[in-house]
């Protein structure tokens, strides 16, 4: 905090004051309630209860209200204009009516009648059942329209209407129409009819409504007037929905008990468990989840389960359905392996000791501060830089673009590197903008020593016993039987010894397969969709396909420190060592030789005889800030007429071809063979005479030599068909060095090969004559 920040400014004393009051501050309730997991079950309960309340409040309160502003009940609303329509449906006079119009109309109403006038039409009516209190139906046309006064004009709703027998209702209904009239139709209703029919009836007016449809044709008025009882819809209406309240009441208190017993189950049992699978990561930050399941204890079995972070506080057995892999916890799982995962993706095996060394750091039963300045440790690794070609131009030619093309990159040279690595020894370390800084660790610096002792010992213990043997059984015959004064002691390591890693069993497998790993990268790279599309791209290539994404490849081999450097702002972990700025310094020259690949001869010294074939020696070299003479190797490899879609294999099938590593791979894959087929027996023998020629000093004869190769290597290239090209534009000049025309100097010089015009160059600006002082070596003057 800005406290810590400010104290940390005046003095240290003063920091280490506030640590220790931040450590003794005494807990305030809100602490004490995290860490009492037992009140997320409470938590829980509350919040779901009172979220359960308001859902509960909605229904009961808000929905009843939303449905009592609709005053129309649709039901009823189409029983009136049912009744309209057939009013209307023969539009005619009273003067136009004949009994057949008549008897259709009445046959209408009596239908409509029989069909709606009752809620319950199988039972004995009641009052509070009927559902149509009154009907009028206007004009009067016809007998059974007119009632038995003036008021009931039009009136429908009157049994002495229907008491002929021979009316249709009363055929229809067998002769009972007695009971299927109600008594309210017997009643002669005053204004207002709600009001009436309420006090009459004994029934709530809010639950009467009328509804009314007129149209006037011509002169004459058509309409339709129903009183309708809604009480009993509103009543059975209102009992379903208590019903429904008391249904989602009894359901809400229901899942709450459940939920209070599943939090228990399944948030506060495996949140304990949690806390010790951190504290297991705590220890080993790169460490692999563990296991999710814990064998059940017999009866008879007790253990401690103080330290088991599979156990719970009680240290009884834990049922199957709380065991890990619930849901809730492999949620948690997930979300620590993930950030484990950063963890490795961040800092990589060099900073796991970091993590674990601070985490581990306690004072007192405390954990102290974060402290990013711990030791490093040595390391015996191989180191190589994989840099991106012209990365200057890209950049000012796609802007921000660039990002894309670096990631594209980034994870086809990741994945190949991962990929053929030994086991997990393959890492990227840091991602420096256009350049990769790739780490092929072998372990610690006393680790590797041991075992290297060990096996030794292995191989040698038994001959070294069998002649000690032989010694005392000799010294018994001879008869000289003298004690033992002292014993030899064997040899102690320093730690400032350094190993020969050539001696070590198995690392010439280890460094083919971390040459594999950058050899596949490059071809990877000239086939992988994400980037060859940007030779599309019109700003890189003119949309022409112009432009290629070529990498630079450097590697050096040997030891390292390996450690975090900054402050508690910001870390990094990282590798210090001269063979990191070595394994820099041959990707920087591999632009000065014009080859994809450079190792120094500390690899070179590593790899099987196979690869070491398959290598050339380009020069002999102090590399700048450096004294040590190196010699140069390279392993030639070319995109330019090879078409590395057509060795393209799947995920599952290169990661097969990586697990079945052999050293017969350099003579038969594909890639490999297709990468260098511009590389003959002929041009590889004429180098290494040009080269020894250059390194005894007998730089005339040498000059002519490498002229020579290189001549080799622009004929191959043209005459095996490896670029794209018209003959037509090409004549015979293209194989005549001496040929001062700037098109063909060009075109030879991307045909030809760098080493050796870099050779050639270097020995023409010193006058063909090598220095009086020369020793086979001479300096790069770049970085």
């Amino acid at each position: 905090g800005k406290i810590r920040f400010n104290g940390r400014r005046k003095a240290k004393v003063e920091d280490e004051d506030v640590e220790e009051s931040e450590a003794t501050k005494p807990l305030t309730e809100e602490d004490l309630r995290l860490k009492k997991a037992a009140t997320i079950g409470t938590a829980l309960m509350v919040v779901n209860s009172h979220r359960t309340m308001v859902i509960l409040m909605v229904i009961m309160v808000v929905l009843p209200i939303i449905l009592a502003f609709q005053e129309t009940n649709p039901v009823a609303l189409k029983l009136a204009e049912l009744l309209q329509a057939n009013n209307l449906a023969l539009n005619l006079t009273a003067d136009s009516y004949g009994e057949s119009e008549c008897a259709y109309l009445e046959n209408a109403v009596t239908s409509w009648l029989s069909t709606v006038a009752h809620v319950q039409s199988d039972f004995k009516l009641e009052n509070q059942d009927t559902y149509v209190l009154w009907a009028q139906l206007l004009p009067v046309r016809c007998d059974f329209q007119v009632g038995g006064n003036n008021t009931k004009a039009g009136v429908i709703t009157d049994c002495s209407l229907w008491s002929n027998s021979s009316s249709a209702w009363a055929t229809e209904t067998g002769g009972e129409n007695k009971e299927v009239c109600a008594a309210a139709w017997n009643t002669t209703p005053t204004e207002p009819y709600t009001d009436y029919f309420a006090d009459e009836l004994n029934i709530r007016s809010g639950g009467i409504f009328e509804y009314h449809e007129s149209a006037l044709i011509g002169s004459e008025k058509f309409s339709v007037r129903v009183l309708v009882n809604h009480n009993n819809v509103v009543a059975v209406t209102n009992c379903a929905f208590f019903l429904m309240l008391l249904t989602y009441l009894l359901l809400t208190i229901g899942g709450l008990a459940v939920l209070r017993g599943d939090a228990g189950r399944l948030v506060l049992d495996p949140l304990q468990r949690m806390l010790k699978i951190v504290l297991r990561y705590a220890e080993n930050p790169l460490a692999q989840t563990p296991q999710l399941r814990k064998p059940k204890l017999k009866n008879d079995q007790s253990s401690d389960f103080s330290n088991d972070p599979w156990s719970n506080d009680s240290g009884l057995d834990v049922d199957d359905k709380d065991q890990l892999g619930n849901y809730e916890t492999e949620q948690l799982i997930n979300a620590i392996t993930k950030i484990a995962d950063l963890l490795r993706k961040c800092w990589g095996v060099a900073g796991a000791d970091i993590i674990t060394s601070n985490l581990d750091r306690t004072q007192d039963g405390k954990p102290v501060v974060f402290n990013p300045t711990v030791p490093g440790k040595r390391v015996y690794a191989l180191f190589g830089f994989v840099g991106i070609s012209g990365f200057g131009e890209v950049l000012h030619a796609i802007d921000k673009d660039v990002m894309i093309l670096i990631n594209d990159v980034a994870k086809v040279v990741h994945d190949e590197v991962y990929r053929w690595a030994l086991g997990d020894s393959g890492q990227c370390n840091k991602n420096l903008g256009s350049t990769f800084l790739m780490v092929y660790r072998i372990g610690d610096f006393d680790e590797v020593h041991e075992k290297k002792r060990l096996a030794t010992d292995v191989v040698f213990d038994p001959l070294e016993k069998s002649k000690k043997n032989s010694r005392v059984i000799r010294r018994r015959n001879q008869g000289l039987h003298r004690r033992v004064q002292s014993k030899k002691k064997p040899h102690a390591m320093h730690a400032d010894d350094t190993l020969q890693l050539s001696t070590l069993p198995g690392i010439q497998r280890f460094t083919d397969r971390a040459l594999l790993g950058m050899l596949k990268a490059f071809a990877a790279l000239h086939r992988d969709r994400a980037v060859q599309a940007w030779k599309k791209d019109f700003r890189l290539g003119c949309g022409v396909g112009a432009f290629a994404v070529k990498i630079l490849i450097g590697m050096d081999a040997g030891w390292a420190v390996e450690g975090a450097v900054g402050s508690e702002y910001k870390i990094d972990a990282t590798y210090l060592s001269p063979h990191v700025n070595m394994a820099a310094r041959m990707m920087s020259a591999t632009k000065q030789y014009g080859v994809t690949l450079l190792m120094s001869q500390a690899v070179e010294e590593l790899l099987s005889l196979n690869a070491r074939a398959k290598l050339r020696h380009l020069d002999t070299v102090y590399v700048k800030g450096s004294q040590v003479k190196q010699r140069i190797f390279a392993y030639d490899a070319r995109h330019q007429g090879v078409d590395f879609f057509l060795f393209e294999r799947s995920e599952e099938q290169s990661d097969l071809d990586a697990d079945n590593y052999t050293a017969s791979i350099w003579d038969n894959d594909q890639d490999l063979k297709s990468m260098r087929q511009h590389v003959t027996a002929e041009f590889s023998k004429k180098f290494a005479e040009g080269l020894k020629l250059y390194l005894t000093g007998k730089w005339e004869a040498a000059i002519e030599t490498l002229k020579q190769a290189d001549d080799i290597m622009i004929t191959t290239v043209l005459e095996e068909g490896y670029i794209d090209y018209n003959p037509d534009d090409i004549d015979s000049r293209i194989y005549n060095r001496d040929c001062k025309d700037p098109e063909i100097a060009s075109l030879r010089h991307s045909l030809g090969d760098g080493a050796c015009r870099t050779l050639i160059s270097y020995m023409e600006n010193r006058g063909g004559v090598p220095p009086s002082n020369w020793n086979a070596v001479r300096p790069l003057t770049s970085k």
